[in-house]
């Protein structure tokens, strides 16, 4: 019953949101019903890769987030980003800011257990979840997530998709510099490249994360 009104308030948040939405930015259309459950709790993001996942190697760098032989946690939050390209959905893969990345299968499926290295920005499952592990106090940025992953941002074009983005930032529209939406816990980012626009995708629970 509790799941069910879970569900119940995400897709009357998702209807609301959408009628925002569309007085912003144009129709805007509801995403597809919720993926499964993932390893780390959070539904698993459908449609296929964005792009590979990539990583600095062992000692290296990027924006100043290096990649280190085991994961920091002085300072530990997490985001969410999730993405549609013309309406469908993208996956964040795995191991993004973890070299040489080992994945377990699990019944809910794949997770990174391992790698060479663990950058201070780095996902573990296909969920869309961005774990923010790092020995400093530091306001990371989408920006600093996608140079990690080597994948193109910007207003026009996010990786090798293109047509106009537009950005949600916890459910609302973001209108400035894709590359500075903050990483903030729990933020939850959404870009839509191109048309239709997809009203924003929240989740109600973390699971501990």
């Amino acid at each position: 019953m509790v799941a069910e009104r879970d569900y119940d308030r995400q897709v009357k948040g998702v209807a609301t949101v959408a009628v925002l939405s569309t007085l912003v930015f144009g129709s805007a259309v509801a995403a597809a019903s919720p993926a499964p459950t993932g390893p780390e709790g959070p539904p698993l993001e459908r449609g296929p890769a964005l792009a590979p996942p990539a990583s600095p190697p062992l000692g290296g760098s990027v924006d100043g987030i290096k990649c280190e032989a085991r994961e920091q946690v002085l300072f530990h939050v997490h985001a969410r980003l999730t993405v549609f390209v013309n309406g469908h959905s993208r996956q964040v893969p795995p191991g993004i800011g973890i070299a040489e990345p080992q994945a377990q299968r699990t019944a809910a499926g794949a997770f990174v257990v391992a790698g060479a290295c663990f950058s201070w920005l780095h996902t573990h499952a296909g969920d869309g979840i961005i774990h923010i592990e790092s020995p400093i106090r530091r306001t990371f940025t989408l920006g600093d997530f996608f140079d990690l992953w080597n994948v193109r941002l910007d207003a026009s074009r996010v990786g090798s998709a293109s047509g106009r983005v537009s950005a949600y930032l916890d459910g609302k529209p973001w209108h400035g510099n894709l590359r500075s939406i903050p990483l903030h816990p729990h933020a939850q980012i959404q870009l839509d490249v191109g048309q239709p626009l997809v009203a924003p995708v929240r989740i109600t629970r973390w699971y501990g994360l």
